[in-house]
């Protein structure tokens, strides 16, 4: 049941961030990236902050404060700036061509840090799901620009952090409630992120502009929605699951995009993604049945 749950979460975290790409991308054309990240993440922190007040959270030991701050940095300040700043420069195919790569990363840091076995079976689900994913974004070429290319540079060092930061977050929700890893995290990554900012705007100048209500929706959907709710989801399916299986959800993320972009834009869902989208999900179930397998033969 717990592996069902965490399951939900994981898929739940990823139908939100498939939708994310949509608001990003249309803030991201009035509100700078890296200020962006920071008035996200500072609302962010503010809802994940009330909610811990209510609820109650875990005392920090001191030994942890510069793991949290870590995984803060490499997740929130580095990985989500990237990613940002790459989706800006580069073409809407090659981000999600480049960032799929994310749920191997995932599993090679898993294997590194947490010697999680990478087994024959999981290797396999990784290759048929990343094959799902090309098959439903398709391939894009791009311009060949340098801005294009340098984007795409930005892509693989969030694609890689992230796979990173979700490691590093497996590790501590076994200490701490996924609540409160996210809530720090997410106030790390503001202070991390704010003097980067502030030198944006020093360069480019920036006015929030508040009389459009659709910028305004959107901030508050990147903030609380795709990161307050999104980040503690994806925390606590981490906690549940894997960290090898888990990964395989990333996968789901461009499903849920094309869906909504056929539900809200009008866009045609082709063959491409009906096969895409059947191999993505076959890889997650064979990944999830190997566990189970293992898990009844440990206690067997």
């Amino acid at each position: 049941m717990q592996k069902l749950f965490g399951a939900v979460c994981l898929a739940a975290a990823a139908a939100i961030w498939g939708g994310t790409y949509v608001v990003s991308k249309y803030v991201l054309a009035y509100v700078p990236a890296l200020t962006l990240v920071v008035v996200r993440f500072a609302i962010a922190a503010i809802v994940l902050g009330l909610v811990l007040r209510l609820l109650g959270g875990d005392k920090v030991h001191r030994g942890d404060w510069g793991k949290l701050a870590r995984y803060g940095l490499v997740g929130y300040t580095i990985s989500i700036s990237t990613q940002f700043i790459g989706t800006h420069l580069s073409t809407a195919h090659m981000g999600a061509v480049i960032t799929s790569a994310s749920p191997v990363c995932i599993a090679l840091f898993a294997w590194l840090l947490l010697k999680e076995r990478l087994s024959g079976k999981k290797i396999g689900a990784l290759l048929v799901a990343t094959l799902g994913v090309l098959i439903v974004i398709g391939y894009d070429h791009g311009s060949g620009d340098g801005s294009n290319l340098l984007g795409n540079l930005f892509l693989v060092i969030a694609a890689v952090t992230w796979g990173l930061y979700s490691v590093l977050g497996k590790a501590l929700t076994e200490r701490y409630t996924p609540l409160t890893v996210t809530f720090w995290a997410t106030v790390f990554g503001v202070l991390f992120t704010l003097p980067l900012s502030l030198w944006e705007i020093s360069v480019e100048g920036f006015t929030l502009p508040l009389d459009d209500p659709l910028i305004v929706w959107g901030i508050l959907f990147l903030a609380i929605i795709s990161t307050a709710v999104a980040f503690f989801l994806w925390a606590k399916g981490f906690e549940l699951l894997d960290a090898g299986t888990a990964a395989l959800f990333f996968f789901v993320q461009p499903i849920f995009g094309s869906f909504l972009g056929w539900l809200m834009l009008g866009e045609q869902l082709t063959a491409s993604f009906i096969i895409g989208s059947v191999l993505i999900f076959v890889s997650v179930g064979i990944s999830m049945l190997g566990d189970e397998k293992k898990k009844e033969a440990v206690a067997t």
